[in-house]
């Protein structure tokens, strides 16, 4: 069985796409069968990427490991159970075809709660939450008391994460691991930052989260989405320059990887 790995988030500009795209890339180039899906139907920013790779390669006579990315596919009506969802069934048709031949599969989900995204929770073997670090995207996690800064109690997401771990274990699945990636951490320790810090520590012992650096704000991550590349793709590209900013972006992709412990992967770049 493929070891699932779901990023999601229920608000957009968290860094799904670029998370997911990074992890993806980081298991293909060491060798691991990576599968890729992206359930945001109408952007598809993590499928976009992977064709801006699979271009960028072709033209400049490069190959890459590159992740195995497939659209939903579609499904006649007529082939649905009385009472089954379309989209259920297209879900589980596009897993059902990566699993033979993958060893990972990446699910990036919209940054809005979908039917889609309701079900990959429930699938998920690891879930990775990027969170920009700020109290506005903390409130899809948990409530806060305004004076106190206690939290008084899990939110939209965490309720939905919630289920979906209900569900799995009403299926006899091992629980999820549930990684809380902080994004866009500023480089000074501030009042906020430490305040935000402090939240998600006590939340993550609540509701049972590991919380994780995630990535910077740096130009790089922004700048390779139309090449399709990753900060891990620049030695073989002959791109850009491994300037200091670039190399602490990639030291934070290794971190990353290192701090999902997947079964069977060892970080070595």
């Amino acid at each position: 069985m493929a070891h699932i790995i779901v990023v999601g988030n229920e608000k957009g500009g968290s860094g799904k796409s670029t998370t997911s795209m990074h992890v993806a890339t980081a298991l293909a180039r060491m060798g691991h069968r990576v599968g890729a899906l992206d359930l945001d139907l109408r952007q598809k920013s993590f499928g976009r990427y992977v064709e801006n790779r699979r271009s960028f390669l072709k033209r400049a006579g490069l190959d890459l490991p590159t992740p195995d990315y497939r659209d939903l596919p579609e499904v006649d009506a007529a082939s649905l159970q009385p009472g089954e969802n379309p989209y259920d069934a297209r879900l589980s048709a596009a897993v059902s075809a990566l699993e033979p031949v993958s060893d990972f599969i990446i699910i990036d989900c919209p940054g809005s709660h979908t039917r889609l995204s309701q079900v990959a929770h429930s699938l998920a073997d690891t879930l990775i939450t990027p969170l920009n670090d700020s109290f506005v995207d903390f409130d899809l996690l948990a409530r806060i008391d305004p004076e106190t800064g206690k939290v008084k109690g899990p939110s939209i997401y965490a309720e939905m994460v919630w289920n979906a771990r209900q569900l799995r274990a009403q299926a006899g699945l091992k629980p999820i691991d549930w990684i809380v990636l902080r994004n866009r951490l500023g480089a000074q320790a501030m009042h906020n930052k430490r305040k935000v810090g402090a939240a998600l520590e006590d939340l993550s012992r609540r509701i049972g989260f590991r919380v994780s650096p995630g990535f910077a704000e740096r130009v790089i991550f922004r700048e390779l989405f139309p090449r399709g590349l990753t900060v891990l793709d620049l030695k073989d590209t002959g791109v850009d320059q491994m300037n200091m900013s670039n190399v602490a972006a990639r030291q934070e992709v290794r971190d990353l990887m290192r701090e999902l412990r997947l079964p069977g992967v060892t970080i070595d770049f």
